[in-house]
């Protein structure tokens, strides 16, 4: 099961990156293949039959999982990068972290009305990311099927910032 694998391969990182944070650190899964092909599996499981169009990636652990997930799909990449990174057009946003505010880019034509998208994470905390990443797709007219994470930090209680939108996450803490 992709749950016990994670969770052997997690590594709990205390006080980073400031004290009282325990850090998920998944560099050891990324080092995994086998893990790592476990994983990709599970997060194409709940949308093979979706219609998905496009997998979006939320810069930059987004692209490491959003990439061969669009591939198991059968289906287009696309990036939201941080400011200043993308070469085209593009429509931004701004939002509240943990450690401070940051911003969102995709490119404009990037996605559209007759697109159903998957947005794909590492991790969901407190919900501003996906949130963020949620409101740029949504205002380019796009359906959105849900949002996929690897690991969720429950107790923070991201997805009440993700009102409406289905979430799977792989591990749960």
């Amino acid at each position: 099961m992709v749950e016990t694998v994670i969770n052997e391969l997690i590594r709990d990182v205390p006080d980073f990156p400031k004290p009282g944070i325990v850090f998920k650190d998944i560099t050891p899964i990324l080092a995994n293949p086998e893990a790592m092909s476990k994983i990709y599996d599970a997060l194409a499981a709940p949308y093979r039959e979706a219609g998905i169009t496009k997998v979006i990636g939320i810069e930059s652990r987004g692209f490491i999982f959003g990439t061969p997930l669009a591939d198991r799909l059968g289906v287009g990449f696309v990036p939201i990068r941080k400011p200043g990174k993308l070469p085209w057009k593009k429509v931004s946003v701004s939002y509240a972290l943990e450690y401070g505010e940051d911003t969102l880019e995709p490119h404009v034509d990037s996605v559209g009305p007759e697109d159903k998208v998957v947005i794909v994470d590492d991790l969901l905390a407190t919900g501003g990311t996906l949130a963020a990443a949620c409101e740029l797709v949504k205002g380019l007219g796009t359906t959105i099927v849900g949002c996929s994470v690897v690991i969720e930090l429950g107790f923070l209680e991201g997805r009440a910032k993700l009102d409406g939108v289905e979430i799977h996450s792989l591990v749960s803490y």
